[in-house]
């Protein structure tokens, strides 16, 4: 595809592009409708889902430290702060100290949690497989996983944004 300037030198061809937007636009139309269901269904934003799924389903202790948890759910230090100040509020998790690190923060899952996520993941799992995998056979679903885990890999090769290190301030000392 040739662009005009000043994108004359993009160097994406037509299925790159095409493959590119078919992906932004799957994931939009997804992440709508997903965030649709779960406000719906349990008053859970994506994000929430996502933290208590990672502490009910994925630890086996129901814990994780806040900045592994950020790491996970792809979220800012400050945003998941905030997120598990609410969700701590609604009595979905709790925080606590870390015992190896002073500086570190414990999230915790509590049974409120784990009901709200009980409630959460069969309409969840029914939207994702009809508006996503209902069309795609086991031979589709296999090779889209195969597609997009090395990309995955490939991004999260950087460091992840709750390690990156944060702005200093650029007000003048005293």
């Amino acid at each position: 595809m040739t662009f005009a300037e000043p994108y004359s030198e993009l160097d994406l061809d037509d299925a790159q592009l095409r493959a590119y937007f078919a992906l932004m636009d799957v994931a939009a139309l997804l992440r709508h409708r997903v965030e649709q269901q779960l406000r719906e269904a349990s008053d859970l934003t994506y994000v929430q889902f996502k933290v208590l799924a990672r502490l009910g389903l994925d630890s086996p202790t129901g814990s994780l430290r806040m900045t592994e948890l950020a790491d996970e759910v792809v979220y800012s230090r400050s945003g998941l702060t905030y997120q598990a100040g609410q969700m701590e509020k609604a009595g979905l998790v709790e925080r606590s100290p870390s015992p190896d690190d002073d500086r570190g923060v414990i999230v915790t899952i509590t049974e409120a949690g784990r009901a709200r996520l009980a409630k959460a993941v069969p309409g969840h799992i029914e939207v994702v497989r009809e508006l996503l995998f209902t069309t795609l056979t086991g031979a589709d679903v296999g090779a889209l996983g195969a597609l997009l885990e090395p990309v995955l890999d490939h991004m999260r090769a950087s460091p992840p944004r709750s390690a990156t290190p944060r702005r200093k301030s650029s007000a003048p000392q005293a």
